[in-house]
């Protein structure tokens, strides 16, 4: 059904066009018979209509992958400097869940871990929406923030990484082959609001694999149980997007190609000291409005990392 849905939608959007440019031959036609003004501005209205649809499903053909259709989990890591990174880590956090409220994308926290003084240590969101994660999953890599802090005193300008991990809510059919042995799971208390259950029931779970040292943890839902099966799931997510990744590490040294991915290697800086710029290193997309940025308005460097990509 889903399928369905979104083969009907694709079908809707080409039939949009087809009227759009119909309706556009037409208004040209008549503005250059006519010569009447108000000929030409319908003209120039409908063309500017026609353009932003093409460019719309332009933007959708570049979501072909496997998974670009499902649903996504976005995990945040504050990185090395105390209160400063993790302030950072909160930001970003806010970010995308003000992001996900502009598409109307259901966010759930699977797993929060407050900072010492502020900010978050690290967080899970699961977002669920259509192409969610064909739209995130160029939001992986670290990310770099240059302010004035305002945990200094001296107020010094400061730089703060987190890194941001983008994976697939992969369903059901998709199997991997976990082995219990290869599992450590602990549980603990939720850290978040939830009432005297929270307080009383280790009902967090946290699932380390131990060959590749991935490490998952949900404390979204009220059972243990619930916790666990969740955790298995991102486990399972992680894990295959980890083999398909070495898979294409492979294809890329076949082809004399290395690519560098680690924590030192930002894919875009934010700087609000001493000028503002919001600067994508893979598109080199740019603007000035850092303050719109991390409120939410991240559709048009989204869209200028996929019509990047070949």
């Amino acid at each position: 059904m889903r399928e369905r849905a979104q083969c009907v939608e694709r079908l809707d959007q080409f039939k949009k066009i087809e009227g759009l440019h119909s309706d556009t031959e037409a208004a040209l036609e008549l503005a250059k018979e006519s010569g009447d003004e108000d000929f030409v501005a319908e003209a120039t209205s409908l063309m500017k209509e026609l353009e932003a649809a093409v460019s719309g499903l332009e933007f959708k053909c570049k979501m072909n992958g496997e998974f670009d259709s499902q649903s996504a989990i976005i995990e945040i890591n504050a990185g090395s400097g105390g209160t400063e990174a993790q302030d950072w880590g909160d930001m970003l956090l806010r970010m995308y869940l003000r992001w996900c409220e502009r598409k109307r994308f259901r966010t759930e926290i699977m797993d929060y871990q407050p900072g010492e003084g502020a900010g978050i240590k690290n967080a899970t969101v699961l977002v669920e929406g259509p192409y969610a994660y064909g739209n995130l999953r160029n939001e992986s890599g670290v990310h770099r923030l240059v302010r004035i802090s305002p945990f200094d005193s001296n107020a010094r300008r400061h730089t703060s990484f987190a890194s941001v991990s983008v994976t697939p809510d992969i369903e059901e059919e998709i199997q991997v082959d976990i082995n219990e042995a290869d599992l450590r799971i602990d549980t603990y208390r939720s850290s978040g609001a939830g009432g005297q259950h929270v307080n009383k029931t280790d009902s967090a779970v946290r699932i380390t694999h131990i060959p590749s040292g991935i490490i998952v943890a949900c404390q979204s839902e009220r059972s243990q149980h619930k916790n666990k099966a969740r955790a298995l799931k991102i486990l399972k997510s992680k894990l295959y997007e980890l083999g398909q990744e070495e898979q294409r590490d492979k294809i890329d040294q076949l082809k004399g190609q290395r690519k560098k991915i680690d924590f030192g290697s930002q894919i875009r800086n934010y700087v609000m000291q001493p000028y503002q710029l919001v600067k994508d290193l893979r598109s080199d997309y740019e603007t000035s409005d850092v303050h719109a940025v991390l409120d939410g308005e991240l559709d048009p460097i989204i869209e200028s990392c996929l019509l990047k990509t070949d």
